[in-house]
């Protein structure tokens, strides 16, 4: 095996002593008053033996990392596969590496996750939390730790947090079914306590009422966030098959639309002379499904760029800051042909 090359080694071959090296490669030469013809030198050295630093070592030294670490939901579903894509962008841009884990909505997982991430060190937080998770991210917060939440947030929370405003997006598919002439209007939801399903709900019941149409309990379908795939379908097929069923749908995400979209073609309904849907989030399938599925779409690369903002500029301030950063970004509803 090849020894690993050191920066004693390069002192060696530079003449200089090991802290001069230390200097050139940390970017202290000029700080330090190293000749530039030296500071190259010993560059030039350390590339052509191949020297890479210690990761540890350079932690131990500058007490950064420059790993960011980024729990979510579930990084298979699209609106947070984006929302990763974006972060990774943005910090990579800014000198950061990423480590990505997904929490399936399981408190457990989410704090081994969070364990996890601090064994390693990372340099800062963001997060999708799930339920349960309340105190471990105090803890988080008062030993200084940069953390942005996203997506969600829990009430009465400091931490900084980027979201989608939920309730004026739900607001405005509700509005777009009734300025269409839709008034038996359907929501299917499910059941997770968290803010923005909660903010969705409101945003559904207030705007029934405001626009003079009574709510339907039994036009609301909520089923348990497990219950995916054909499950799901089946749920939502069994809903359909009710006397005086809803004559527009609003999916409160996407993949409760995906499998809404199934239910409706399974039953021979026709979209949207038997039944109109719009979906909160976007979907390649949605694009591509005929007809196309208007949605309300998130503005996912903002929210991606805002959290990394907030929470770099957390870092370099070396500890969060001490007011409230509540980023509420706004939805934008995208008409296609299924109202």
């Amino acid at each position: 095996m090849m020894k690993k090359v050191s920066i004693r080694d390069i002192a060696k071959k530079a003449g200089v002593v090991p802290s001069t090296v230390s200097f050139v490669l940390n970017g202290k030469a000029k700080e330090m008053r190293i000749s530039e013809s030296l500071a190259e030198k010993i560059r030039n050295i350390a590339d052509e033996t191949g020297y890479t630093p210690h990761r540890a070592a350079v932690s131990l030294r500058t007490g950064k990392t420059h790993i960011l670490g980024l729990i979510v939901e579930d990084i298979s579903n699209v609106f947070f596969a984006g929302l990763a894509r974006t972060i990774e962008e943005e910090a990579y841009q800014s000198g950061y590496r990423m480590v990505y884990c997904s929490t399936a909505n399981d408190p457990v997982k989410g704090k081994e996750l969070l364990k996890m991430l601090i064994d390693q060190q990372v340099d800062g937080f963001l997060i999708t939390p799930s339920a349960g998770m309340e105190e471990d991210l105090e803890k988080l917060q008062n030993a200084g730790k940069p953390v942005v939440l996203m997506d969600r947030y829990f009430e009465g929370s400091r931490l900084p947090r980027v979201l989608v405003d939920n309730y004026q997006g739900v607001k405005m598919a509700v509005e777009h079914f009734i300025l269409k002439g839709y008034k038996n209007i359907g929501f299917v939801t499910v059941d997770l306590q968290q803010i923005q399903m909660q903010e969705r709900l409101r945003g559904y019941e207030e705007t029934l009422q405001n626009s003079g149409l009574k709510i339907n309990k039994e036009n609301i379908l909520t089923l348990n966030y497990n219950r995916k795939g054909s499950e799901a379908v089946q749920d939502i097929t069994t809903w359909l098959k009710k006397p005086n069923h809803p004559d527009a749908i609003l999916f409160a995400t996407n993949y409760l639309g995906i499998s809404g979209l199934e239910a409706i073609r399974n039953l021979g309904l026709k979209i949207p002379d038997d039944v109109a849907v719009i979906c909160f989030d976007d979907h390649d399938l949605f694009r591509y499904y005929s007809p196309a599925i208007t949605i309300i779409d998130q503005p996912v690369e903002k929210i991606a760029r805002n959290a990394v903002k907030i929470l770099l500029g957390n870092i370099k301030k070396k500890k969060n800051s001490e007011e409230i950063s509540s980023i509420l970004e706004a939805p934008v509803l995208i008409e296609r042909a299924s109202v």
